[in-house]
């Protein structure tokens, strides 16, 4: 899924209100409304805004790092009045926070100055403050971190400070609480809020059910006796240190239901709607949380959350409440979820079946024994008639309130002096004893495919303009999960809905392209036309399957779709092109008979959008019937006419619902079809996986499954079982090179590489020379000499369990995890192994690398469609292998009828792989045999060896070169090896005689032969159905761009075999957390559900050891001071000292510079639709900065014009096709693009464009900032507006550096590329003042 910086869908939108016009500027307050619901006119600061506001004026004065003369002491009424008429002013102001934050108000006047006492008003300030730096994304505890001690007093502080708050003020409270639980991997945030969920929890619940849950659980039981004895002890010194552990949340709770029965249907108070939102929220993250659930559970339990909660008033408001609904939906999920607190295990259907029996019988015999009288029918029942809410209310009618009552208090599930009315009695009974569904019974009932239902649904699929102040009833990936049924159903949920954001903008784009419109006579007609959209001319389903034994859907439902091309050949071939298993779209539409725009904006009504489908390609047949779709390599159909009949598959479970309509048949009312592009389409089959998965006993290696769910110590899964002797081939150049890296390594004097490391159970290393029986001649070896860091990676990653190496740019990261694949092969030859990336090309780039090294062509196998562009003539793909095992077999068994002639046998031995084996078998073993008899008894010398030895004829040049016997006879040995791997070959080649179809070889060569396995994560997470089928089987897998892959998409290449438990040994994930995550379009599952988190970054913040490459070598040094302070002890390689980075940049002055942008024609940035943000002034002035380059003589491949947003980028692009593409003298770029699109590549020259002048934007992510900055390799120009970048708290470090430099650019007279001039050199530089004087200076130099 791939983020377009800039456009619609990807910039926060910031919603202010502009208040009178007549309030001076420096007084302005810009407010916003906390809710969704209001609309409110987005009013943006301007710089000289900024400037002049009060807060910049009082932070200029108090603490602001900008100020010219001495900060003024420390002032607490500062705060006081900030709070008072800036955080909350008549109401909360979110304008005016975000303000603060950017001015640096938590990290240099609020936290430094923080004592014990501090006022309300100052500990809700810091709340206030950590939340914002929450809702921008940015790091929130780094203030605090350094001060444990003062954190504690400080949240002490929160717990006192809830009842002296207002309802308002609390929703803030709670968020920042709900903060505090997703930063469990924070030392001092772990520490504090886990006591508020301990089991002191327990002092609050029923006696009753306390003693229910300590049954047969000798753990919990000791620990309560425990906090039992220390109560004790406590209430004889008249002391309680833990009454904030215990009381703390059940007050929560009691102020919780004050507030939700305060909301009236009549009046309802947006504060209190919101605080009960957050609450629920609150509540759902502790129980998805494996440290606070167990405890927390059970108490919202006892107090009966759920229950009062769906009886409240604002449950059954239909409007106000139906965010509330969902999110109370979500709470009863995650309060039955199948899983065992006590141990932490997930429940079979088995266990759940049992312990509901075990309750209901219980249930039972309560009723017998203590209300036989009024209970007996409910006794004796059988228990399917008494699990439904149904059944149960039957029986309890006949009770009145107070044996209802006594009921419940025997079930443990009610206190004595509760007060519950008989009908919320009855509620709490029914949803303690009726049964739940099972989960993944609901989710194969559900319909893969998106309908118009959710696509246009805002509380299911948020609008674009998402800014993190309100909650949202989405499931969120964090640090750990409950269960893997519980890590797949959340990454389930959130790609699901990803991808109906992505296909309902694809659904809108068609369909304003198409304009459909609606007749007299009620059909549809289209007035336009899309690519992607064609109009169905008839549609009929042929066949509906019979459910399976034991399913309620359809097996399959099968329909043909008939549909005409346009005349444009170019949409024909993209139609024709259709795969099978490529997803479809099939669009009711009746619009109006007169077209109007919805004045609402709600799209599915103004253009009368009725039903959406999605379907699935079976074929593509032409006119003839012929088949057009998916060519094989041997057959390359022709295609008549434009007619086309789509075979597809309907979603089962969509089309028996759409039986539930009864006033039309829904399979026959679509109007159009519509396709996606190839790479956005995917979104099927990777549900189908993970659905797939869901439904399967999932089995992985138990070294990886508690740190994968989060648990336990991360230390585990590494080095789970040590390889004591390891060939490390072509690692080491030579002995220096390994004792640099190894230091305290024993070595033998003269012993060249290749080296060979055994290491004891002491530790003692020790290095010999290896030898290999795949060593070849004339094989390009590994010529870099790796780091010991770098080798310290390899070294690790030979051991079995879970290896993470984290690679800073330009520190090797591809040629390391090239290294392990070729050590992993020749240490390993009966294993598999298993190469994925997020992107061709960067798994090409590895792929290209592997085949230069010593590893047999055979043994490599590049899946998906990507191989087409790997820079070789060789096939690569499964086709392309078998037809070089059909080659190779010729070479072969021509070898064998030149060793059979060598011996004197008939060349008949060659005419097959079985009857050169039958040959090997019997004849050459024989006189291999025979001679080694004969040396046995023969004379001792070399000659005798060369005489006798059966094969010599066979060999081209004489292979004995041996002074004595034994080194012949040692040449003898390995010249027989020499045809024993030619046999091997032959063997493999052997099954290619036996198979005839292409796709039985194909899929033998995946299953058996193929060591080394290539593709990406999205190929992986599509096949993964047909891998598991073939019996696909792999020991080792490596990840590379492990940071950049989604997390479910991280764990499907895992578990592509049926048994990764016992097969998958080694998980080596490379990739770089600092820089940019996955890409994910949607704000709200981007920044609320945290879709954007890799497993490569979980782990890292879970506490798996990494190990960390330490020195780069692709930039000047100059330039990595840029980013490097974001890499502890981050290095330079030796070679940047080389001639290259010495060398300045011919006509500058410098080799890194900020080009300071003022507003060119009146204006800095700009959106000619929401969100695509523009800056024509920067682009104009690095365009004619390009051209001024290419005068100078720069090559055109060798720069590359970057820019933080899609709308920048599209704006260069124009003004370059312009300006220069049919210009000789100028051409194009290497490449325009986006930073975020130009991650993992580089180039010796970055022209960069910010583009933003009224806030920061997006490259506040410092992960987007080490981005930008590390692209160049010789030279980094980048244009903004300098001010503002300079005072981002986040930026600082970089700027700081660019701050040394005159902002204007700098160049050098008459000076032509390449230069001689050294970047040290002291040369005279004149500045390029402004834009129109750089468009002077391109004038001069065109003459």
């Amino acid at each position: 899924m791939e983020a377009v910086e800039g456009s619609k869908k990807h910039e926060t939108k910031r919603k202010r209100n502009e208040e009178d016009n007549d309030v001076p500027s420096k007084k302005r307050k810009i407010s916003q409304s906390l809710t969704t619901n209001k609309k409110t006119k987005v009013v943006v600061p301007t710089v000289k805004d900024i400037i002049e506001d009060r807060i910049t004026q009082i932070a200029l004065k108090y603490w602001s790092p900008s100020s010219q003369s001495d900060l003024l002491p420390f002032d607490p009424s500062i705060i006081d009045d900030l709070y008072t008429t800036e955080i909350f002013g008549d109401s909360y102001q979110i304008s005016r926070v975000m303000m603060l934050e950017l001015s640096l108000y938590l990290e240099r006047y609020l936290w430094p100055n923080f004592s014990e006492e501090a006022s309300d008003e100052y500990v809700l300030s810091i709340i206030v403050m950590v939340n914002e730096k929450f809702r921008e994304n940015v790091s929130a505890w780094d203030s605090f971190i350094s001060s444990p001690d003062l954190f504690n007093v400080f949240m002490q502080k929160v717990y006192s400070l809830y009842d002296r708050i207002s309802v308002e003020r609390k929703m803030h409270y709670i968020l920042f609480l709900t903060n505090c639980f997703n930063s469990l991997s924070v030392d001092i945030v772990r520490n504090s809020v886990l006591k508020i969920v301990s089991m002191r929890l327990w002092c609050n619940i029923s006696e009753g059910r306390r003693e229910s849950m300590l049954k047969n659980r000798p753990r919990w039981k000791s620990t309560w006796g425990k906090i039992i004895r220390r109560e004790k002890r406590n209430a004889k010194k008249n002391i309680d240190p833990y009454e904030n552990e215990k009381e703390f949340i059940p007050s929560l709770i009691s102020d919780y239901f004050n507030i939700l029965q305060s909301i009236s249907p009549d009046s309802v108070d947006e504060s209190s709607v919101n605080y009960c939102l957050r609450f629920v929220e609150f509540a759902i993250d502790l129980l998805c949380s494996p440290p606070s659930r167990p405890f927390f559970k059970v108490l919202l339990e006892d107090k009966h959350v759920y229950v009062l909660s769906v009886r409240s008033n604002l449950y059954n408001i239909q409007k106000a409440g139906s965010k509330y609904r969902q999110m109370c939906d979500i709470l009863k999920f995650y309060m039955d979820f199948e899983i065992d607190d006590y141990i932490g295990e997930a429940l079979n259907d088995s266990d759940i079946e049992k312990l509901y029996h075990e309750k209901m019988l219980n249930a039972q015999k309560i009723a017998f024994k203590k209300f036989g009288d009024v209970l007996s029918d409910f006794s004796f029942v059988n228990i399917a008639s008494i699990d439904s809410r149904e059944g149960i209310e039957e029986h309890l009618t006949k009770v009145d309130h107070d044996t209802l009552h006594s009921f419940a208090l025997h079930l443990n599930i009610v206190n004595e002096d509760d007060t519950f009315s008989r009908s919320e009695l009855t509620d709490i009974i029914v949803n303690y004893l009726e049964r739940r569904r099972f989960q993944i019974d609901m989710i194969n009932m559900d319909a893969l495919y998106p309908d118009e239902n959710i696509l246009w649904d805002k509380s299911i699929v948020p609008l674009d303009n998402f800014t993190g102040e309100s909650c949202l009833a989405l499931p969120k990936l964090n640090l750990q999960f409950l269960t893997f049924h519980d890590y797949f159903l959340r990454n389930y949920d959130l790609f699901r809905l990803e991808a109906a954001y992505e296909i309902k903008h694809d659904i809108e784009d068609v369909l304003k392209r198409m304009q459909p419109l609606q007749l007299s006579n009620g059909k549809t007609i289209f007035d336009g036309w899309a690519r992607l959209g064609v109009p169905i001319d008839t549609m009929r389903v042929t066949y509906i399957g019979e459910p399976s034994v034991g399913y309620l859907l359809p097996h399959a439902v099968s329909a043909h779709v008939d549909i005409t091309l346009p005349n444009r050949s170019d949409v024909k071939d993209e139609w024709d092109a259709l795969r099978r298993h490529d997803v479809l779209f099939l669009i009711t539409v009746r619009p109006e008979k007169h077209h109007t725009p919805d004045p609402k904006g709600f799209f599915p009504r103004e253009y009368g959008i009725q039903y959406i489908r999605g379907c699935e390609v079976v074929e593509v047949l032409d006119e003839e019937g012929n088949k057009v779709n998916d060519p094989s390599p041997e057959y390359q159909p022709k295609r008549i006419g434009n007619r086309r009949t789509l075979k597809v598959q309907l979603d089962p479970a969509q089309y028996q619902q759409d039986g539930l309509i009864q006033h039309e048949d829904v399979s026959h009312s679509f109007h159009l079809i519509m396709k996606r592009r190839a790479k956005e389409n995917n979104f099927k089959a990777i549900l189908g996986t993970i659905k797939d998965l869901m439904n399967s006993n999932l089995k992985v290696p138990t070294w990886l499954k508690d740190v994968f769910l989060g648990y336990g110590n991360p230390d585990i899964c590494q080095n789970v079982h040590v390889s004591r002797v390891v060939n490390y081939t072509d690692s080491f150049l030579d002995k220096d090179h390994l004792i640099e890296c190894i230091p305290n390594i024993q070595i033998p004097e003269n012993v060249a590489p290749p080296y060979t490391i055994e290491e004891t159970e002491e530790g003692t290393l020790t290095a010999r020379k290896s030898t290999s029986i795949h060593q070849k001649k004339n094989i390009k070896g590994n010529t870099v000499r790796f780091t010991p860091v770098q080798i310290s990676a390899i070294r690790q990653s030979m051991n079995q369990g879970l290896t993470l190496v984290v690679g800073p740019p330009g520190t090797g990261k591809t040629d390391v995890a090239v290294q392990v694949i070729s050590n992993w092969y020749h240490n390993f030859p009966q294993q598999k192994t298993l190469i994925v990336t997020h992107s061709n090309q960067a798994l090409n780039q590895i792929f290209e690398k592997i085949m230069h090294l010593n590893i047999d062509e055979r043994h490599l196998l590049r899946m998906g469609h990507g191989q087409q562009q790997l820079e070789t003539e060789k096939d690569f793909s499964k086709y392309g292998r078998v037809n070089y095992m059909l080659s190779i077999r010729m070479e072969l068994l021509q070898k064998i009828k030149l060793l059979a002639e060598s011996i004197g046998m008939d060349e008949s031995v060659a005419y097959t792989c079985e009857s050169a084996m039958n040959f090997f078998t019997f004849h050459v073993k024989g006189k291999w045999q025979e001679f080694l008899e004969t040396m046995k008894n023969g004379e001792k010398s070399p000659e005798f060896v060369m005489d006798n030895f059966p094969f010599m004829d066979y060999f081209e040049e004489d292979p004995f070169y041996g002074d004595t016997f034994e080194e012949n006879m040692e040449i003898a040995s390995t010249s027989f090896k020499e045809l024993e791997n030619l046999y091997d070959q032959i063997s493999d080649c052997q099954v290619f005689e036996l198979l005839k179809s292409s796709h039985d070889r194909g899929n033998y060569l995946l299953t058996k032969q193929a060591k080394i396995i290539a593709m990406t994560c999205t190929h992986a997470a599509l096949k993964r159905k047909d891998f598991v089928e073939l019996g696909f089987k792999f020991d080792n897998i490596l990840m590379e761009e492990a940071a950049q892959i989604l997390e479910i998409e991280t764990f499907i290449p895992m578990l592509l075999q049926e048994d990764p438990e016992a097969n998958l040994k080694r998980i080596v994930l490379i990739g770089d957390h600092n820089q940019l995550p996955p890409v994910v379009k949607n704000m709200a599952f981007q920044k609320y559900a945290h879709l954007d988190q890799s497993l490569f970054t979980r782990f890292v913040r879970l506490g798996v050891p990494t190990i960390d490459l330490d020195m780069q070598g692709r930039c000047r040094e100059s330039l990595a001071n840029l980013f490097n302070w974001r890499y502890p002890n981050l290095g330079n390689l030796p070679h940047t000292e080389n001639e290259e980075f010495k060398i300045a940049n011919p006509a500058f002055l410098h080799e890194y510079q900020v080009i300071n942008v003022e507003n060119y024609k009146g204006q800095g940035e700009f959106t000619p639709s929401p969100y695509f943000y523009q800056n024509l002034g920067e682009a104009e002035y690095l365009v004619y900065m390009y051209m001024f380059m290419r005068l100078v003589g720069y090559p055109a491949k060798s720069i590359t014009i970057l820019s933080t947003y899609n709308g920048q980028k599209n704006l260069i692009r124009d003004i370059v096709n312009k300006k220069c593409k049919n210009d000789p003298r100028f051409g194009y770029p290497s490449k325009i693009t986006t930073v975020d699109r130009y991650q993992g590549q580089q180039n010796d020259y970055i022209l960069l464009s910010l583009v933003r002048t009224k806030t920061v934007g997006h490259v506040r992510d410092i992960r987007r900032l080490v981005v930008a900055m590390s692209r160049a390799r010789l030279g980094l120009y980048v244009f903004c507006r300098q001010n503002l970048f300079n005072n981002c708290y986040e930026l600082t470090n970089t700027f700081s550096i660019f701050k040394k430099i005159p902002s204007k650019l700098m160049l050098v007279e008459n000076e032509t590329y390449p230069t001689q001039r050294k970047i040290d050199d002291q040369v005279e530089g004149f500045p390029v003042e402004n834009i129109a004087h750089m468009k002077e200076i391109l004038a001069q130099r065109l003459g």
